[in-house]
């Protein structure tokens, strides 16, 4: 008698519930509950400035099926552009909530682009990224709200450092503020 070929069904749910569909592994690589809250999120728009291309792209993907609005820029340059085009929007949205740049672009530092931003926008959260090993780069100020993350960085990392950035409260900021 012929053997029978084995038959899955995978069901999974028509709509996301975190608080009812816990992570299935205790594997903190799976365990993606920031991810999960991101993914309800609305009117989050990220400026992202990355000029290689597949980090670029990989990191669109992840932020994009996280829920946000990515504006993607190769160089200061563009994200300068792309940084005033949305000012102008007016769909209730904040224009910008995050600019997230590499440390090094071609013409100047990523730093350097964020402080250009900040001329015009002081509240701006920016978050740099580096593959470099610099402890100057390594640091954040709470105050001026700049944050490092470093490369390489899994999904999860990346999605709980921007929940964090992105969701702190007024007063935490001000703590943050502060210290």
């Amino acid at each position: 008698m012929p053997s029978q070929p084995n038959v899955y069904a995978i069901q999974q749910p028509l709509t996301h519930d975190p608080a009812s569909h816990p992570p299935a592994s205790n594997d903190p690589g799976s365990d993606m509950s920031a991810f999960d809250k991101l993914t309800t999120m609305h009117c989050r728009t990220i400026l992202l400035v990355e000029d290689e291309p597949f980090v670029r792209e990989a990191t669109c993907g992840i932020l994009q099926h996280s829920g946000f609005k990515v504006l993607v820029a190769a160089d200061a340059q563009q994200a300068i552009g792309i940084f005033f085009e949305q000012r102008q929007e007016k769909d209730g949205c904040r224009s910008i909530d995050l600019v997230m740049t590499d440390m090094i672009l071609p013409g100047r530092t990523g730093q350097q682009l964020g402080d250009d931003l900040r001329r015009h926008s002081p509240d701006l959260a920016l978050l740099v990224t580096s593959g470099y090993f610099n402890p100057e780069y390594e640091t954040e100020d709470h105050q001026s709200r700049t944050y490092f993350l470093a490369k390489p960085y899994s999904k999860r990392t990346l999605i709980e450092k921007i929940d964090k950035i992105l969701n702190a409260p007024p007063m935490a900021r001000a703590a943050g503020q502060a210290s």
